[in-house]
């Protein structure tokens, strides 16, 4: 329950105080007194988008606080322990709206942001307002009033999971239908494609093992003389036999003098060993030069298979081997793909039966809340001076959705045998008024805790009608807060508390002033809304007349 909305500087309102009742409370006023201002406030401090220029011409900021009573079991309890407020019995909103349009808000002195507001806002209060036909004139969103009467989120969540499911199992199965189709296609050659390169075996790193030894293989006439011109100088009659000579002659002359030879023939003997490795290194490097025409064109076959299967397949050639497995791995899925698809197909059937399943559940549970719905609007609507209307809820098939597969449309005939269809096209002005605050009544239903409000719910309608909505309005706030602007003295009357809203002048400034009333001021302005301006003793007595009817 609305418990106090106090307004600083917004608009044309300086300071006020509200302090509201449980029951039917009632503002009245002229046309532009400030009525609609009241709602702006409330809807900024719970977060609601609408007009950006709410700060009073001079003031630097405007600010609004509200507070609501919280049973324990209030579902805005919930809201607040998901955002990570403390549990409480009353809830204090203030949110501020500075000169540049930056916005600040607060929930029990906490910082909070506007999502936050929004959420508890849902739970607070249901402004039901002079534009409300627009929403419940659309077919578009039947299904979500019909839903929100049913009770039926469970259901929902139920189906938009399925519909979750259903949705991945169908895109899963397409995908790979699309991937196999494209493999497919290219069987001829993937299937070319992998024997070749599977003949051909490449391994990482083997181009340049390859070039390295046709390069080698190239120069291996050339270089192969030089070697062996070189193995001739080591050996034969060259440095061998020359080494061999001095170290017998050496140790022919060695006893002769005295052990001065002994250092030359060890270093003799270590150089002939030398001479042999360096005989061993070059006799390997010539028989590594003795190269086979035929080996060259081996090598240069393989190296040049390897570089032209790389530049086909736009690849390195280091990684025509990877390239290879990508290959297998794509024609495997072509081998296996038969097996796969009909794997994704049965779960494919399986989440449309459980979407099936969910969404007819669902589907029931809108039928018989149409039913119920269609008796509770004949009970609202005798008591509104409808009782020869019908109002009839219409569910039909639809295409499939995330939501069910229903359409909702709300239908009317406004009398017996007259042809039903919808709200727009049957009802009048006076007569929509009405059918639109009966259908309000039922969907408020279990709505607890929250705060309706009524923008000239009434408007087109007066006299005995006007009096049969008043009264209606009266009966649903008997368990509620309800909050009604009107227009209509006979609405008025019926009001538990009743306020005035008025505009007054000071020093050139317009100012919106909200004034609680008296058991006579509520005669003066009921006869103001009876008579206009001028008001009359007639317009008095009459105002007095519904004043007493309304007890």
């Amino acid at each position: 329950m609305l418990l106090s909305l106090d307004i600083r500087d917004m608009l044309i309102i300086d300071r006020l105080e509200l302090v509201f009742q449980p029951g039917l409370n009632v503002l009245t006023g002229e046309t532009g007194a400030g009525k609609s201002i009241l709602l702006d406030s409330l809807g900024f401090v719970l977060g609601w988008r609408g007009r950006a220029d709410l700060v009073r011409q001079g003031a630097d900021q405007g600010e609004v606080v509200a507070e609501f009573a919280l049973g324990p079991d209030h579902p805005a309890q919930a809201i607040l322990a998901d955002a990570g407020f403390a549990s409480s019995d009353t809830l204090l909103l203030r949110r501020v709206n500075a000169r540049d349009g930056r916005k600040t808000a607060w929930v029990n002195d906490r910082r909070a942001s506007g999502e936050v507001l929004r959420a508890l806002s849902d739970t607070l209060v249901e402004l039901h307002g002079q534009q409300d036909d627009r929403g419940l004139l659309n077919p578009r969103g039947h299904r979500d009033l019909l839903d929100a009467y049913a009770g039926v989120s469970d259901q929902i969540a139920a189906t938009r999971s399925a519909w979750s499911s259903l949705r991945k199992a169908r895109k899963a199965h397409e995908s790979a239908a699309a991937r196999l189709a494209e493999v497919q296609a290219e069987e001829d050659f993937l299937r070319h494609a992998v024997a070749e390169l599977d003949a051909l075996a490449p391994e990482p790193g083997e181009e340049a093992t390859l070039d390295s030894r046709r390069r080698l293989m190239q120069a291996a006439q050339k270089l192969k003389g030089d070697v062996a011109r070189a193995l001739a100088a080591l050996s034969g009659e060259g440095a061998e036999r020359m080494l061999v000579d001095a170290t017998r002659w050496l140790e022919g002359a060695a006893p002769e003098v005295e052990g001065r030879l002994d250092t030359p023939l060890e270093a003799l003997g270590r150089a002939m060993d030398a001479l042999g490795e360096a005989q061993n290194g070059v006799e390997a490097c010539l028989d590594a030069l003795d190269v086979n025409p035929m080996d060259l064109e081996t090598v240069e076959d393989r190296l040049f298979t390897l570089r032209g299967l790389a530049r086909k397949h736009s690849v390195l050639p280091d990684d025509l081997g990877d390239f290879a497995a990508t290959l297998r791995q794509r024609l495997a899925a072509l081998d296996n793909g038969a097996l796969h698809m009909a794997e994704l197909a049965r779960a494919e059937g399986e989440a449309r039966a459980a979407y099936d399943s969910a969404a007819r559940a669902l589907s029931g549970a809108r039928q018989d809340a149409a039913q119920r719905l269609d008796a509770d609007m004949a009970r609202e609507l005798a008591p509104l001076k409808l009782e020869r209307a019908i109002f009839t809820t219409v569910v039909t098939p639809d295409d499939p959705g995330p939501d069910g597969a229903d359409s909702v449309t709300f239908e009317v005939a406004t009398n017996p045998g007259a042809p039903a269809g919808p709200l727009s096209r049957i009802a009048s002005g006076g007569e929509l008024s009405r059918f639109l605050l009966a259908l309000k009544v039922c969907l408020a239903r279990g709505a607890a805790g929250v705060t309706m409000i009524f923008d000239e719910i009434d408007r087109g309608v007066g006299g005995a009608t006007a009096d049969a909505v008043g009264r209606r309005l009266r009966a649903l706030a008997a368990g509620a807060q309800v909050l009604v602007v009107t227009h209509s003295p006979q609405v008025a009357a019926l009001g538990a508390h009743h306020w005035r809203v008025e505009k007054q002048v000071h020093n050139d400034i317009t100012l919106s002033r909200v004034v609680p009333l008296s058991a006579d001021d509520r005669v003066q302005e009921i006869a103001r809304m009876l008579s206009g301006d001028t008001i009359t003793p007639a317009a008095r007595a009459a105002a007095e007349d519904l004043l007493q009817a309304g007890t």
